[in-house]
C-alpha cells in the first residue's frame, strides 16, 4: 500500500480525534471554563456547523491550488486551530478555535479522497478511499478514548497539544511523501460550479445526508439505549463503544472492496442491511448479548457505505472532484445533525428509546429509495465501469 495513503490516514486520524474527543472532555471543559454542560455541548455543534458551512467555501478557496499544496495548507489550518484550542483561556476563544479547526475538515477529506483515489489503479479507488477513512474510524476506536483518558489525567488542554503534535507529523509526511499528481493539478473554477447543475449530484448528496442521518439517529443515543434499556453499566458502555468502533473499521474496509466491484449494488445492500439490523435492534436491545451482536452488525453495515458514497459523488461530479467530494463531507455532517435531531425528537415525544432504531431504519429506507432512483437514472454499474476506466 502506498506510503502517501498511510500519511492521509494519519491525517484523518488526527482530524477525527479532534472532532469527537471533545465529547469525552465536556465535563472537564465545562468545569474549567465555568460553563454548563449544555453550553459546552455547543462546542460539538459549532464544529459540525463549521464543517458543513465551511467545506464548500474552503474547497473553492483552494480550487486553484495544486492538491498537494491545498492539503498542506489545510493541515496548517488544522494545526493552528488545535494550538488555539490548547491555549484558549475562555469559552469564546475555544469556540472560535473549534470553528477554525472545523474549516479544514470537509475540504481535507474531500480533496484527500480524490488524491487517495488517484494513487492507485481505477479498480482500487474505493479501497484507497476506504484506507484513508480508516484513520477516521481508528480515531473513534483509539483516538477518542485515549485522548479522553489523557485529558482526564493531565488536563483537557493536553489532549489538544497531543493532537497538534500528530498534526505536525502528518504535515511533514504530506510535504515529504505526497506526490504532486501533475496530470490532475489544474482546476477550472467555473467547471467546479457548473458540475453542480445536474440532478444526479444532488441525488447523490441527498443519499449521503440520509445515510448519515440514519446512522447518527441511533449512534447519538446508543449510550442511553444501552444504559436504560439493555442495563449496561457505564464501563460496559465504553466497551460496547469499542466494539462498535471495531465494526466501523471492518465495515469501512469491506465496503471499499465491495464498492470496487459494484458500486450501486454495494450501496443498495448497505442501506437495506441498515434498515433490517436497526429494526431488529428495537427488539434485541432488551438483552445484553443479542444487543451487542446487533450493534456490531449495524456498525459493520453502516460504515461499509462511507467509501462507496465518496466515490459515488466523485463519479457524478467528475468535472469538479475537489468541490463535490468536499460537499459530500459537508453532507455527512448535515446528516449527523439531522439524525441527532430526529432521534431526540422520538425520545422527546415519549415514544421511548426502543423506537429510536426504528427511526434510523426509516431513514435507511429513504436512502435506499434515493439510491434506486439515482442508479436507475445512471444506468447501473455498467456505466460506472466505463466511467472508472
Amino acid at each position: 500500500m502506498p506510503l502517501p495513503l498511510l500519511i492521509l490516514a494519519l491525517s484523518a486520524f488526527a482530524i477525527g480525534t479532534t472532532e469527537f474527543v471533545i465529547m469525552g472532555l465536556l465535563p472537564d471543559v465545562a468545569q474549567d471554563l465555568g460553563v454548563s454542560i449544555p453550553g459546552a455541548g455547543w462546542l460539538v455543534t459549532g464544529y459540525a456547523l463549521g464543517v458543513a458551512i465551511g467545506a464548500p467555501f474552503m474547497a473553492l478557496a483552494t480550487a486553484r491550488l495544486p492538491r498537494k499544496a491545498a492539503l498542506v495548507a489545510l493541515m496548517g489550518v488544522f494545526i493552528i486551530g488545535n494550538l488555539l484550542c490548547a491555549v484558549a483561556g475562555d469559552y469564546n476563544l475555544l469556540m472560535f478555535a473549534r470553528v477554525v479547526t472545523a474549516l479544514c475538515h470537509g475540504a481535507f477529506f474531500g480533496i484527500g479522497s480524490v488524491v487517495a483515489a488517484g494513487l492507485v489503479p481505477a479498480n482500487r479507488r474505493a479501497s484507497a478511499v476506504a484506507l484513508m477513512f480508516t484513520g477516521l474510524t481508528l480515531a473513534n476506536v483509539l483516538g477518542v478514548p485515549l485522548g479522553t483518558a489523557l485529558g482526564q489525567v493531565a488536563g483537557w488542554r493536553s489532549t489538544f497539544w497531543a493532537v497538534t503534535a500528530i498534526g505536525v507529523v502528518a504535515l511533514l509526511g504530506l510535504i515529504r511523501f505526497l506526490p504532486l499528481q501533475r496530470d490532475a493539478e489544474q482546476v477550472n473554477l467555473r467547471s467546479e460550479l457548473v458540475a453542480l447543475k445536474g440532478a444526479g449530484i444532488w441525488l447523490s448528496l441527498s443519499m449521503t445526508v440520509l445515510f448519515s442521518a440514519s446512522m447518527f439517529a441511533l449512534f447519538t443515543y446508543v449510550a442511553p439505549l444501552l444504559g436504560e434499556v439493555t442495563g449496561v453499566s457505564p464501563r460496559g458502555v465504553t466497551w460496547t463503544l469499542l466494539l462498535i468502533g471495531l465494526g466501523l473499521t471492518l465495515g469501512n474496509i469491506l465496503g471499499g472492496k465491495l464498492a470496487d466491484r459494484r458500486l450501486g449494488a454495494t450501496l443498495m445492500g448497505v442501506f437495506a442491511s441498515m434498515a433490517v439490523v436497526c429494526t431488529v435492534l428495537s427488539w434485541t436491545s432488551v438483552a445484553l448479548v443479542p444487543a451487542e451482536i446487533t450493534l456490531f452488525l449495524w456498525a459493520t453495515a453502516a460504515f461499509a457505505a462511507v467509501p462507496a458514497l465518496q466515490v459515488n459523488v466523485v463519479t457524478y461530479g467528475k468535472a469538479a472532484p475537489n468541490l463535490v467530494s468536499t460537499l459530500n463531507i459537508g453532507a455527512f455532517n448535515l446528516g449527523n445533525a439531522l439524525g441527532a435531531w430526529i432521534g431526540g425528537s422520538v425520545i422527546a415525544h415519549g415514544l421511548g428509546l426502543t423506537r429510536v432504531p426504528l427511526a434510523a431504519a426509516a431513514l435507511a429506507v429513504l436512502a435506499l429509495i434515493v439510491t434506486l432512483v439515482t442508479f436507475s437514472q445512471r444506468g447501473g454499474d455498467a456505466e460506472l465501469a466505463n466511467v472508472s476506466h
